[in-house]
Order: C-alpha cells, then sequence, then structure tokens
C-alpha cells in the first residue's frame, strides 16, 4: 500500500542508499515536490544548478542522475512514465500567493509545509530551495526565456521513480499552488522499496 501525501500539505522521512522511492500520481494533474538532503550532513542538498551543469538541459528523465550542491550524485531516475518535470522554480509559499495570486490570507504552500516536515531533522527553512517538481510541466521559450505554467501531463497512475545514491532526508508535498495542478488539489501517493 502507497502512503499518502494529502492534498496541500508535505511529509519528510528517511531514505537509505540503495532504496526505490516512486512518486505517484493517482488522479493526474497534481505536482509533488521534493527535495534531499544528505542524512549525515544537511549541508548537502539537491541542487538544480549541479544537476544542470552535467546534464546540459533542463528537461530531466529516466536515467538521469540528481546531484548534490557538492557533485555527488544523491538520486537517479530509474523510471518516468510522464518526462515532464521543472527543477526551475523554488516551492510556493505564503509570500509568493501574497504577490502572484494576490491572497489576503495566503496558504503557507509548499515552502511552509516542507520547512514544518524538515524540522525534526534538523533542516532550517533557508536551506530550502529550488525542489525537483514532479509532474510540474513548465516550458520555457527559446528565444525570449519566457517560462509559463501549464498543467501537469501527468495521468492517472503515472509515476516517477529514483534510486537513492546515498543516505537521505527527503521533504515531499501534494503541491498547494493551484496554477501548477489545473486548480484542483489532490494528494499524492509514495512508495519505498528498501535495498
Amino acid at each position: 500500500m502507497p502512503s499518502i501525501v494529502s492534498p496541500r500539505s508535505g511529509t519528510a522521512f528517511e531514505l537509505a542508499k540503495g532504496s526505490v522511492l516512486s512518486i505517484i500520481d493517482p488522479e493526474g494533474e497534481q505536482v509533488a515536490d521534493l527535495i534531499a538532503y544528505g542524512a549525515r550532513d544537511v549541508g548537502e542538498v539537491i541542487s538544480s544548478g549541479r544537476t544542470f551543469d552535467y546534464a546540459s538541459r533542463l528537461y530531466l528523465t529516466t536515467g538521469d542522475p540528481l546531484y548534490s550542491n557538492r557533485s555527488n550524485v544523491m538520486l537517479r531516475i530509474v523510471e518516468d512514465t510522464v518526462g515532464r518535470h521543472d527543477f526551475l522554480l523554488a516551492p510556493c509559499s505564503r509570500e509568493m500567493f501574497r504577490i502572484i495570486y494576490g491572497d489576503a490570507e495566503p496558504h503557507r504552500g509548499c515552502f511552509g509545509n516542507l520547512a514544518a516536515a524538515l524540522a525534526p531533522f534538523g533542516v532550517p527553512p533557508d536551506s530550502i530551495g529550488a525542489t525537483f517538481n514532479c509532474f510540474m510541466n513548465v516550458p520555457v521559450d527559446g528565444a525570449t526565456g519566457e517560462i509559463r505554467v501549464l498543467p501537469p501531463l501527468s495521468r492517472p497512475g503515472d509515476r516517477i521513480v529514483f534510486a537513492a545514491e546515498m543516505d537521505l532526508i527527503v521533504g515531499l508535498t501534494a503541491c498547494s499552488a493551484g496554477q501548477s495542478n489545473n486548480y484542483a488539489f489532490k494528494p499524492i501517493h509514495y512508495e519505498i522499496s528498501s535495498p
């Protein structure tokens, strides 16, 4: 049975080296923000910049490694039924809902959900940067560099599967931003297979 991340919430857990993490979109068109830290030193964190440097492209899929800020492989994508994810944008936050959406009483967003879930592992909020946004669909205009947030391409049951290449602490959300999820909020499922 998969574990469930309820709509607009988050969780955190340990992931041992050699384990396989499957992130599943059970209903379709739902983003899951993922961030990872070294279990032995939370100063080591997943890095979009390092990953893009070594992959030489923005869109990552099966076979691609995700690197840390210290150039170590943290996770490797071993299966991907969607093929479009975002690694450019930071997790939605109370400030983002206020600035972009104009919300007077904004939701704490994925940033707040990750901060609360990761706090027991000693991860400070300021170390939560760009997340690997599973299923998020952010095309980039090749001429202008303009980005757009479009509905995810994921359909019910689609998944992305990672192999852990080091001992990790993982934060995971069911994204809280309406634009990212085609203006509906749904759960995310995940499963861990031990080495």
